[in-house]
């Protein structure tokens, strides 16, 4: 079944070009050209991504993100004309999943919704036998273990938590403050440098075999990869 793409831009001339690469790639492709309507295409058109500019009429990229109720498999890619690291932070802790500066180049834009996309599809998939297995890192979900290299690697309860989130969410991008809340709860009294000891541990655990695969998104947070170092 091929893939629902919504553009959601108040700039006509980006919106076209932007869904005229996607239909290309064989997509199939809605528009919108504020966040109002943006929320109301959701609801209708289903996409499995939605690619949302930031600065809009009535309703901007921000708003339209924490208006969305149920976006169980849909994918946010964030487009924004500010390259500051407090919009994207903003964006990320708001749900969206990936961003981009314009200008930018469509064919990035698409590869990067092509790679979403199968992101959500592997998340949602279910574990057959409650196994993610990236490189030579294999995590058991029922048993609570973690193998590097055919080698079985203790961890504390936190440090198979927290590696468990990030290799089931592959490439996603996480603040400190996501980690802290997903993993330790809202109640948690300590700062988000837990959050930067456990990964150091993590990382000696994880040792050579995959050097590569928790990395830190600097003035962001961390996110686990199946890539070599960008």
């Amino acid at each position: 079944m091929n893939k629902r793409i919504l553009v959601v831009d108040d700039e006509k001339s980006i919106a076209t070009a932007v869904s005229y690469a996607f239909k290309r790639e064989g997509y199939i492709v809605d528009t919108a050209s504020d966040g109002e309507e943006a929320l109301e295409k959701v609801k209708s058109f289903r996409p499995d991504v939605m690619i949302l500019d930031v600065m809009m009429p009535k309703l901007t990229g921000y708003e339209v993100c924490r208006k969305l109720e149920n976006r169980r498999g849909m994918g946010i890619i964030l487009l924004t004309v500010k390259n500051d690291i407090v919009d994207k932070v903003l964006g990320l802790e708001l749900g969206a999943d990936d961003y981009m500066t314009k200008p930018f180049d469509v064919r990035e834009l698409v590869a990067r919704a092509k790679a979403l996309v199968r992101r959500i599809e592997k998340n949602e998939a279910p574990e057959a036998v409650g196994e993610i297995t990236v490189g030579k890192v294999k995590v058991n979900l029922i048993q609570r273990t973690l193998h590097v290299a055919n080698e079985l690697v203790k961890l504390t309860p936190k440090e198979f938590d927290l590696i468990a989130l990030l290799l089931a969410n592959l490439e996603r991008v996480y603040t400190r403050e996501d980690l802290l809340d997903l993993v330790w709860g809202m109640d948690y009294a300590g700062g988000t440098r837990t959050v930067d000891i456990h990964m150091q541990r993590l990382r000696k655990k994880v040792g050579e075999a995959e050097p590569y695969l928790l990395q830190t998104v600097y003035g962001v947070g961390y996110k686990a990869t199946a890539g070599i170092n960008e």
